[in-house]
């Protein structure tokens, strides 16, 4: 996949976004310089999933921005969206793939380096590129794991054969510790999700991480 497509990465939150809904958050953050938009709902059931997903499918038409949804490949399939993140409890990424095909884009969360060599045991091309953290602690997955740290997403960066994209607790002061930790993108949920306004904070964000990258 095209790694630009990782570089500001927003994960929704339906409680966060409040009543200006998903896929209003969305569209604004996507106005503000989002690359990718994933639909992240563990309380909602498939039917709301599937409702929600094909909002958020039908306003990221022409954007060229792709839609992901968590945990969920039936409902990424069924709404036509671009991929599906899966977690380390998830469906197995190869299973997903033989699911879903090529072309289809597959994400898959890491939360410390000793999981890394599972990668091995995939056929390349199962797996698109790493979730890893998080990075910073974080309020919005109480489940979370441990922080690993800035020096955290740096080992996995330098041992992973996958694009990196840091999550857990990162907003515009400190995305640009995690780009140059090596990660090619951030992704955020109350930074975006909880903003008065989405578009100003994508916009930032974005600015921390175009500062941040390696001049190329």
């Amino acid at each position: 996949m095209n790694e630009g497509a990782l570089r500001v990465y927003l994960i929704t939150d339906t409680d966060l976004c409040g009543p200006r809904g998903v896929t209003a958050t969305a569209r604004a953050a996507v106005a503000g310089g989002v690359t990718a938009v994933q639909l992240r709902d563990p309380a909602a059931s498939a039917r709301q999933l599937c409702q929600a997903g094909a909002a958020l499918v039908e306003a990221m038409a022409g954007t060229a921005v792709p839609v992901l949804i968590n945990d969920r490949v039936d409902v990424a399939l069924a709404v036509g969206a671009g991929g599906v993140h899966l977690g380390q409890s998830d469906l197995p990424p190869a299973a997903a793939r033989d699911l879903a095909g090529d072309g289809f884009i597959i994400g898959w969360s890491v939360t410390e380096p000793g999981q890394l060599p599972a990668l091995e045991e995939l056929a390349p091309g199962t797996v698109d590129y790493l979730g890893v953290g998080p990075v910073y602690a974080t309020a919005t997955k109480p489940d979370a794991a441990t922080p690993i740290g800035v020096t955290g997403i740096r080992d996995v960066c330098r041992r992973s054969p996958l694009p990196v994209v840091g999550i857990g607790g990162i907003d515009a002061s400190n995305a640009g510790a995690v780009i140059q930790a090596g990660a090619v993108g951030v992704s955020v949920i109350s930074a975006i999700c909880a903003a008065a306004d989405p578009r100003a904070a994508a916009a930032a964000l974005c600015a921390a991480v175009a500062g941040a990258a390696p001049k190329r």
